[in-house]
């Protein structure tokens, strides 16, 4: 109750707009991008008042989480710039002195950041340039407070690894129990926003890397479709399915975000869908206060469901929560069968080519002067001789199998992919088609697993990441639940560049459910 009564208080000093910092202390907790930008245009609150709350966070809890690898040491210098920008009567956009995280396999040309992946391979690829996405972010007014940490590699260095561990940033650990995995790769994204580290972060995906760590700490996150989001300055591991994209503490705030992350880049042209500019000149935020689940029609992949009683329960009550708003719920679908679409371990040995491809092409590109290995060859050397940081827990299969990998125009790659993509595809666009959808829905993920360096992860339930993946197409996750004291969330599953349709639908249940908790900080257990 007095926790209730206190975000009442909050709520009312920020949009009231007459309390300034000097006479009323503000509650810097949890803020959205809403309520902080409005606090800072009436004087609440300053850009750098709200990046040193942040900085105070990290230096108090990051000992525990390893969540972030590095802070931004200029963070508040350029907070003051913006507030007096600010006060000049300048504003650069919906950002403008906003604190953010970005995963550090994304470049930003802060003097002394380097991008290094979780690895000491790349602890000196300081490439002292943005990333297209982190160029749209300083663009619009954000302050890149630092780099999070995760699964090294975004986790396709080894089959047995520890999501969230990294060579230079340790082992990751869920906020909701510590014992517990934050999942991968975008770990230290997923717990720092969580844990109230930073006000956003910036994940990757290729398969299941914003959407797992989501779910599995407790907030929002939207894996876009691909080539939505430029690829540009992001170490990569496949040129088909890597995204970046927005972990936040609700939808609006996702939504928020992809209004300024969401750019034509002439630069990144590898999906000839996203050749056409007018696919980024939607305003996702526009309505979601009107937004609703009255008529939307909803399929429900109930298969996928079936992994854990836990799940199922919870589940089971978002199914009736999304027809208790007046969603229309079309039940019990399941994907066509995929044939041998990913026999043989086709969709493994096509991401194991596309890492080749792309990780060479990336080391060739840093900068000539940074002492990096060049080549993926290199990379494994590299690791062969610092075994004993870099291997002590897992190796490093992944990267042998994909240097023994043909080239992305081997016919069997190229046969294997256009297979793979069909399928997929096909798969959810034929039951939005059939059954005239608006989304699919399934759990994200299943719960948190203890974290094992040893044996690696436990996943329980494949989860529902891989079909939008493969297919390049949009799955945003919003929290529906706990099973016991752990967090577990929905994913909304559309067609090719339905971002706005998922976020109206997802912001409607979040406002029907609010089920998002303030995680402890402590060690659960298993009773």
């Amino acid at each position: 109750m007095m926790l209730a009564m206190r975000n009442v208080t909050i709520l009312f000093c920020l949009l009231c707009g007459i309390c300034r910092a000097e006479s009323v202390p503000v509650d810097f907790s949890e803020l959205s991008i809403r309520a902080a930008q409005h606090a800072m245009h009436t004087g609440a609150i300053s850009a750098e008042q709200l990046t040193d709350y942040y900085l105070k966070r990290i230096e108090r809890y990051n000992p525990t989480l390893n969540a972030v690898i590095a802070v931004n040491p200029a963070a508040l210098d350029e907070a003051r710039r913006l507030d007096a920008e600010r006060a000049a009567g300048r504003s650069r956009g919906p950002l403008h002195g906003i604190p953010i995280l970005l995963k550090d396999n994304i470049e930003s040309k802060e003097p002394g950041l380097a991008t290094t992946a979780g690895a000491l391979a790349l602890q000196h690829n300081v490439t002292a340039r943005d990333a297209f996405v982190s160029a749209r972010l300083r663009a619009a007014g954000a302050i890149i407070l630092g780099k999070a940490n995760l699964s090294e590699w975004a986790n396709f260095r080894s089959t047995r690894s520890s999501s969230g561990w990294s060579g230079l940033g340790g082992q990751t650990r869920n906020p909701h129990d510590l014992n517990r995995s934050p999942c991968g790769s975008s770990s230290g994204s997923g717990s720092a926003v969580a844990a109230d580290l930073a006000l956003a972060a910036i994940g990757t995906e290729t398969d299941g890397s914003i959407t797992c760590p989501a779910s599995s700490n407790g907030i929002v996150g939207l894996k876009p479709t691909v080539g939505l989001l430029s690829r540009a300055g992001i170490v990569p591991i496949s040129h088909r399915q890597d995204t970046a994209g927005p972990m936040t503490r609700s939808v609006h705030d996702a939504a928020v975000l992809m209004n300024v992350l969401a750019a034509f880049d002439p630069d990144d042209s590898v999906i000839p869908e996203t050749r056409h500019a007018s696919l980024f000149n939607q305003d996702y935020a526009a309505g979601l206060e009107h937004a609703s689940l009255e008529g939307k029609r909803i399929g429900v992949l109930r298969s996928m469901a079936e992994f854990h009683e836990g799940v199922s329960a919870v589940f089971d009550q978002a199914v009736r929560d999304l027809q208790a708003g007046g969603a229309i719920i079309v039940d019990d679908l399941r994907y066509a069968s995929n044939g041998d679409a990913f026999a043989d371990n086709q969709y493994g040995n096509a991401l194991r080519a596309d890492f080749k491809h792309t990780i060479n092409a990336y080391l060739a590109d840093v900068p000539q002067a940074l002492a990096v290995p060049r080549s993926l060859a290199a990379l494994i050397e590299f690791n062969e001789a610092h075994a004993d940081t870099e291997m002590k827990w897992f190796q490093q299969e992944l990267f042998i199998e994909s240097q023994a990998m043909p080239g992305v125009s081997d016919p069997d790659y190229v046969q294997s992919v256009e297979k793979m993509t069909t399928v997929t595809r096909s798969g959810i666009d034929t039951l939005l088609e059939e059954h005239r959808l608006d989304a699919l829905i399934a759990p994200s993920t299943g719960v948190a697993w203890m974290i094992d360096r040893i044996n690696g992860d436990h996943f329980v339930g494949s989860g529902s990441s891989s079909y939008p993946a493969i297919a390049g197409y949009p799955n945003l996750t919003v929290p529906m639940g706990y099973v016991h004291h752990l967090p577990v969330g929905i994913a909304f599953i559309g067609g090719a560049f339905s971002e706005a349709e998922l976020l109206a639908i997802g912001h409607a249940y979040e406002l029907r459910t609010h089920h998002r908790r303030t995680p402890s900080l402590t060690s659960g257990t298993n009773k």
